[in-house]
Parts: structure tokens; sequence; C-alpha cells
């Protein structure tokens, strides 16, 4: 007890050396504080947003791996013309392992329209008809051939169930007349654009009628039993390609259910006719071609990882790959906040190794100046444990006080200071892509606008693009964070102090051992 009365005599006859270490402490607590909130914002916030992500996957031909078991280029070209997308059997055979929780699956067709036209974003509608005609059929024979065919102007869309319609359950597209079609049935009925059935004066209950590109006496008619709009009627991607083929527009994005879709394609199938090329041999078929797409869904990510080892236990070749780009998008939304963990990470090792140097190099000079007083101390019979106590107590108290007081204004600044700091480093993330334009020595793109907090938004002077076909997608960055100090940081702020204690207290407690009591006294002058 006499101890802990003389060490808090000490402090308070030492004022201004007490507040001095306070200071310092003080600086370096409340630095910790904010690096430690700040990178326990970035860890929570990834651990919430985990928790809230349904992970979906494919699984598609892993064309590297199929060109590795080749040498020479002929090889590598026939692995690839061979190899074949999985069938819906096979699909639904690896969606038995138990880590999946929901399968769907879409097909998706080219077709042309009998009675409708799609909306024209070619070119092609301002020219003569047998000048169209003409330039399509270059068209087709130089992009739009191959394994799926002549490309029509409309894009069949086949849905398995509503889960797969991830448009209409995200709100980005929704039925604005009629109905959806009936889930599961094969009943020729489809949804159109609404931007579609101004532009060809179509309704709910009037028919489509669309033919196979491959064989244009091949026709389907379908009746439509809703149309629906869209947010936005502009798609980055799908814009650009619209520039050289109608169906990419998504206008012109034709729905049905995948067993409609399943049915044309067996008639398709059985008025198919093949022909071989007297040239090189290869057979071709005119049957209507569908690009069958499968989507796995997963409760949480570690569902998703032992996925793949599920798929290749149930006979999924190495030759396919499976991955998700939810969770893709996920990594990259982070980036910005992981940056600015990691730079936290560094500011608080700075801070940590300069404050622990000058406190270190206090307790030193400290200590010179109290030499008397150990030596008096040791005099009357105080061991030098004891001494060594006293130090570490008085230095413990002034540590905690200002631990104290740098973790609550720490816990009150943390959030808005790491929004601030997470504005500027998506600042300087959309920078650093707008810097491209300056490497290219020419405007590469622009940034769109979007909803506040959903995406990263361009600094205010800079101009849109007057071509939106040139747009960049936006990243959808996380944008804030609400918390950051919590009883986590709190614990590592007081793991702190005790190492601040015991390194710098160490120092002190070596230099007392050391002391010979009557030899300081003997010296005094």
């Amino acid at each position: 007890m006499y101890i802990v009365k003389n060490a808090l005599r000490s402090i308070s006859r030492s004022k201004g050396r007490s507040i001095l270490i306070g200071i310092i402490i003080f600086v370096i607590s409340l630095s910790s504080c904010l690096a430690l909130s700040i990178r326990q914002a970035a860890k929570s916030e990834e651990t919430a947003a985990l928790s809230d992500l349904e992970v979906t996957a494919s699984i598609s031909v892993d064309r590297q791996a199929l060109m590795g078991n080749f040498e020479d280029r002929e090889g590598r070209r026939e692995a690839l013309s061979q190899n074949q997308e999985l069938s819906l059997q096979e699909l639904e055979t690896y969606a038995q392992a138990d880590s999946v929780k929901s399968f769907y699956y879409t097909y998706s067709a080219s077709m042309n329209g009998e009675n409708a036209e799609a909306i024209d974003s070619t070119g092609l509608a301002s020219i003569g008809d047998e000048e169209a005609a003409s330039s399509m059929e270059k068209g087709n024979d130089r992009m739009q051939g191959g394994p799926m065919g002549v490309q029509g102007d409309f894009t069949v869309i086949g849905y398995s169930s509503d889960e797969a319609m991830t448009a209409f359950l995200q709100g980005t597209q929704s039925i604005s007349e009629g109905a959806m079609f009936a889930q599961g049935e094969a009943d020729y009925t489809c949804v159109i654009n609404e931007e579609l059935a101004s532009y060809n004066d179509l309704s709910v209950g009037d028919t489509i009628v669309l033919s196979n590109p491959n064989a244009e006496d091949e026709t389907y008619t379908l009746t439509i039993s809703g149309i629906y709009q869209s947010e936005s009627s502009t798609d980055a991607a799908m814009n650009m390609m619209s520039g050289f083929m109608a169906s990419a527009d998504p206008a012109n994005q034709i729905y049905i259910s995948a067993q409609t879709a399943e049915s044309i394609a067996e008639a398709s199938s059985a008025a198919a006719v093949e022909t071989t090329d007297e040239t090189t041999g290869m057979t071709s078929t005119s049957a209507l071609q569908m690009m069958l797409n499968g989507t796995y869904t997963f409760a949480d990510v570690e569902a998703y990882e032992s996925f793949e080892q599920e798929a290749r236990d149930l006979g999924l070749s190495d030759e396919y790959t499976i991955s998700s780009s939810d969770l893709n998008a996920y990594e990259q939304s982070l980036a910005p906040l992981q940056n600015l963990s990691r730079y936290a990470g560094y500011f608080l090792i700075v801070i940590l190794v300069i404050g622990g140097s000058i406190l270190i190099v206090l307790n030193i000079f400290s200590i010179r100046e109290r030499k008397y007083e150990i030596g008096v101390l040791s005099a009357i019979g105080m061991k030098k444990k004891k001494i060594a106590a006293q130090f570490l107590i008085e230095l413990s108290c002034i540590t905690f006080c200002a631990l104290l007081i740098g973790a609550g204004i720490g816990a009150v600044a943390s959030v808005p200071l790491t929004n601030t700091l997470l504005s500027s480093q998506i600042e300087n993330t959309a920078q650093n892509s707008m810097d491209r334009n300056d490497r290219f020595g020419r405007e590469v793109g622009g940034f769109e606008s979007f909803d506040e907090g959903q995406m990263m938004q361009p600094p205010e002077e800079m101009e849109q693009p007057q071509d939106q076909n040139m747009s960049f997608p936006m990243m959808n960055y996380v944008e804030s964070v609400s918390s950051a100090t919590n009883l986590t940081v709190i614990m590592q702020l007081i793991a702190i102090g005790l190492f601040l204690t015991i390194v710098s207290g160490i120092t002190a407690i070596v230099f007392i051992l050391r002391y010979d009591p009557l030899k300081i006294l003997s010296d005094r002058e």
C-alpha cells in the first residue's frame, strides 16, 4: 500500500514530467484507437457482407486446362472444338451436392421476327432493303455463324423458374401490363419489353411470330402475356454489342419459360436439315441452337467453397471450372476499405515503434534524474524490486489515464474519420481509373451517375460522356461504415497499454537494479 501511495505522490510532485508522458501516451492511444477502429470496421463490414451474401456460381469449360494438354496449335484447336458445355442432366446431377441450396437454369436463342421488327441499333434500317439484306448476310457470314448458327434480331430467353429471373427479383425489371408467363409450363406465352411493344404497336393478348434464322420457314407463335419495363434502358456491355447485332439490345429480349424453350428446341431438331460442306467436310444443321446456362446458389461462402470437391466427387471433370461472379464483385466492392485497413495497419506499426521509443528515452532520463531518490529509498531498507514496482505503478497510472481519454476521443471520431478516409480512398480509385485517359492521350470513356449509396461517384467536375454506349460500368463499392470502435478495439488498446508499460518499465527496472545506493549517496554533490 505504501508503494502505491508513494507512486501517486511522485506523480503529483512531478506534474510536468507526468503530463509530458501522458501527452505522448494520449497521442499513441488516440492514433492506435483510430487505426484499430478502421481495421475493425473493415473486418466487421466484411463479415456482415459475407453473412448477407447469397453466393451463386456456374460451371464452364476450362479452356486453359484444355489447351494445356496439347503442345501444338492444331491439337488445341481440336480440343476446343470437340469440347461441349454440360447438358442439363449433368448440371442437375451436380445440383444434388449437399452444399447446393438451389439450382436454376436458362436457355437463350437468337431468332428473327416475322410480324414484329426489332428495335434497330445497327444502322441497317437507314439503307435500302437489298443493301440491308446483303449487309446482314455478310455480317452473319463473318461474325454470326459458327456453332450457334446465324444470329437473328431477337434474343429469346427461357427461364426454368421465377428464381432464375433475378432482374425481376432485384427490382430492376417489373411487369407494367399483364402478367408473367406461367412457371414450369410450355404454354408458348411470353413477356416483351415495353419499348419493343410500343415500337410494334403490340399489347397483351397479341401474338408475335418468331422464326429460326437458320430456316426462315420454321416459325413459332408466342402469345404476349405481359409487358415489362426496365429501370434503365441502357446496359453498357450490351449497348457496345448492339452496334453489331440487334439481338444484343436489351429492348429486343423476349422472355419465355424454359419448358417453352425446350419445346421449341425439340420441334426445331425434328425439322432440322443437315448439310455437309464439300470443301471442309464439316456437317452443319439448321436446328435452332439453344445456349444453356445453369446457376447454383449457396447459403454462404463456406458452402460454395465445399461445392467444388463435392462436384468433383460426383464426376465433374477437371476440364470444367467453377466460378462465382458474386464473390468477385464482393471482393472488389471491399477493395477501398481493405486498402484503408492496410494503410491503418502500417500507421499503427509506425506509431507504436516511434511512441515506444520516445517513452523509453523519457524513462531513461527520468530514472537518471531520480537516482538520489532511488538511493534514499534503498538506504532506508526498501528492496529494489519494490522500488521498480513503484516506478511501474507510476507509469501504469499515467498510461491507463491517457489511454482512457484517447480511447474515448478515438471512439467518437472513429466513424466520421473512417468514412472520410474511405470516401477519399474511393475517389482515388476513381481518379486512377480516369487517369487512363491521360495514358491513352484521348478520352477512353466516362462514368455514369448512379443512386447515392449504391455506386462509386465520379468527381463533380468530370464531364459525362456524350456517347453513353462508351461508358464504363461502375463498381459497387462499400462507401461508409456505421460502427468502428467496439469491445475488441478496447481490449486491443488495453493490450497496447500493457505492452508500452512493460517495455518502457523494463528500462527503469534495468537501471534501478544496476544502481548501488551507497555510491549514489556518496557521489551526490
